[in-house]
């Protein structure tokens, strides 16, 4: 029996956000519909937040307290709160908050607290240190702009990272406790630095880079920017979390899409592979392992396709426990994908994930529906996804590809759609297409599904392939390149259009492969979805497009859940938006059945 939209969605999933000394992990479970915080301990799981949208958080080290980090109806403004695990009955404390601003929690010291904030104009992000009992703040960077990270030494230096000049690139900073500000990596480099990493004594970062290098490995970098290399591959991004005694590094190997675990030297020599269930391999954990303040475990988050998500237990000198069973509830086994790579008419080669139905029924058998992932600097994965389930149930081939911009596959693939490249990740669309009669697919009966960039991809490939595509599902999508960057959250602005082109110089060409430019070339049927409140994407986006869609007589269902942001984070509004954005496309995508002669 297939599992169905409705049962696939009602299945909950856990992800560790944070663990202490005592082995007690900090989890998410969105059972109540979003994701809420609990503590796992000792086998018994203690709900700790009910409130209206996902929460985050992370332990206070050495106290028992939460700092949870929250929004209202996905707004993305979020706000600071503190929660005392202590005192079972207090009520959670704010301590930063103002709706009409930003505030992002970074890292967790003893007694401190380290967030971004943009209220200082709305715009600018500035990373503030605040003592937790006195509630005194210093700014430690207001330089303005965009901040990725910031991670803060015991002695109270802070290493900022912010975009650089290149799109997908970031700089790393480090302000000393005069406030001065002293340049670590050259920002005119084209290479990402992420997970920054103190080491114990001070003497520099542990980072994820690929400064001078295709893939991402792991390097130290001294205080006068010197990099040395710990690990590092000539085929896979790697990402790495010493401990804060640094006595182990944790590696992330991404195969695929999966990861593999491993734990190294601190000078990088491999010390011994990691278990995981699902025969060692897990998506991409979101969010990113961390360690107990005294290294003696590490918190995972696992999800795989078969795995809606857990939360793992790693002893630093033991095997991995898994801490919850959300695999339990699934019932028949879902499908797992192939791998595969897709040739293009310039001999490049498009990662792609395929899912395939065992036994689909004759009227649905042929069908296929590529999901595109948003980003675009991101990654599709080998996780677990109601919707990609659910469609194969119903008897559709599934293609999950990584086309030109992903992450993952190294630097120059997810280079190769930057500013006026941009419709080359469209053009991988048409040679996904072009490959379907090789799986025994009907081209005649794809679709195209996609959230965020990826809505625009769905978008962009109706409008610029119209004779290709059989229907469209968009989900918070991009109509126009041009009114995203007018109207996204003004903090946004300038680090969107390190990706996309600026409107000052390249207004003409934005618009130019902007969906929108083009609607009256689309000629399948439409269904949309979008949150009011997203600041991201801003709701004019669907509208416009459904407006001009809608006014050439093609089918443009739009649905607007009013509580909700970039995406759907609510259970409720996902059962109500699914099934029939499924529905859509088993009625599209159906064999046309001729009537027999009479």
């Amino acid at each position: 029996m297939a599992l169905d939209i409705v049962r696939l969605l009602e299945c909950s999933s856990w992800q560790a956000f944070d663990v202490d000394d005592a082995g007690r992990v900090l989890a998410g479970s969105d059972e109540s519909g979003s994701v809420q915080l609990a503590e796992l301990a000792d086998g018994a799981t203690t709900a700790l937040t009910a409130l209206p949208g996902a929460v985050s958080g992370r332990y206070l080290p050495g106290e028992r307290v939460v700092v949870v980090q929250h929004d209202s109806d996905g707004d993305e403004r979020s706000q600071l709160s503190l929660l005392r695990l202590d005192e079972p009955r207090a009520p959670m404390r704010p301590v930063v908050h103002d709706r009409r601003y930003v505030h992002r929690l970074l890292d967790v010291l003893p007694g401190r607290i380290v967030y971004m904030t943009n209220r200082r104009n709305g715009v600018d992000f500035d990373v503030v240190v605040r003592d937790a009992a006195t509630g005194e703040e210093r700014v430690v960077y207001d330089r303005g702009g965009m901040v990725l990270d910031a991670r803060a030494s015991p002695d109270g230096r802070v290493a900022v990272a912010v975009p650089a000049s290149k799109p997908l690139s970031d700089q790393i900073l480090l302000v000393d406790n005069a406030g001065e500000v002293v340049p670590l990596t050259d920002p005119d480099e084209h290479a990402r630095h992420t997970h920054l990493c103190w080491l114990p004594d001070g003497s520099g970062l542990v980072v994820t880079t690929n400064a001078g290098r295709d893939f991402t490995g792991i390097a130290r970098i001294g205080p006068g920017g010197d990099r040395s290399w710990l690990v590092t591959s000539d085929e896979h991004d790697l990402t790495g979390w010493p401990s804060p005694d640094g006595s182990t590094l944790l590696v992330q190997a991404n195969v695929e899409g999966a990861a593999r675990f491993a734990l190294h030297e601190p000078t990088g020599e491999l010390r011994r592979e990691v278990g995981l269930p699902d025969d060692g391999w897990c998506a991409f954990p979101l969010p990113a392992p961390v360690w107990s303040p005294g290294s003696r475990f590490a918190a995972l988050s696992f999800s795989g396709p078969r795995v809606p998500g857990d939360a793992l237990l790693l002893p630093a000198d033991g095997p991995v426990r898994a801490l919850t069973s959300s695999a339990a509830q699934l019932g028949p086994a879902p499908v797992a994908p192939s791998v595969h790579r897709v040739p293009t008419p310039d001999g490049e080669l498009i990662p792609c994930f395929v899912y395939s139905p065992p036994d689909p029924p004759p009227e649905v058998a042929g069908s296929s529906v590529l999901i595109l992932h948003g980003g675009p600097e991101a990654q599709a994965v080998q996780s677990f996804s109601p919707i990609v389930q659910a469609l194969v149930g119903q008897g559709h081939t599934v293609l999950v590809p990584n086309v030109r911009g992903s992450t993952g596959y190294g630097k120059r693939w997810y280079s190769a759609d930057d500013v006026r490249r941009r419709l080359s990740a469209v053009d991988d669309l048409a040679a996904l297409h072009d490959w379907l009669p090789a799986l025994g697919l009907d081209p005649a009966r794809a679709a195209l599904w996609g959230g965020s960039y990826g809505g625009y991809l769905v978008l962009a490939g109706l409008a610029f392939q119209p004779a290709r595509w059989a229907a469209g599902v968009d989900v918070v999508g991009i109509s126009s390149l041009v009114t995203f960057l007018e109207n996204t959250a003004a903090y946004r602005r300038a680090h969107r259009e390190r990706e996309y082109g600026s409107l000052t110089a390249d207004a003409d060409f934005l618009r130019e492969v902007s969906p929108l430019t083009r609607a009256d070339r689309i000629a399948a049927p439409l269904f949309v979805l979008h949150g009011a409140n997203d600041p991201r994407v801003p709701l004019s986006e669907a509208e416009q497009l459904a407006e001009a869609v809608r006014a050439k007589g093609i089918e443009c269902e739009l649905l607007v859940y009013p509580d909700e942001g970039h995406g759907l984070a609510k259970r409720v509004n996902r059962l109500d938006a699914y099934p029939r954005a499924l529905d859509f496309l088993l009625r599209n995508l159906r064999a046309r059945v001729a009537s027999p002669a009479p």
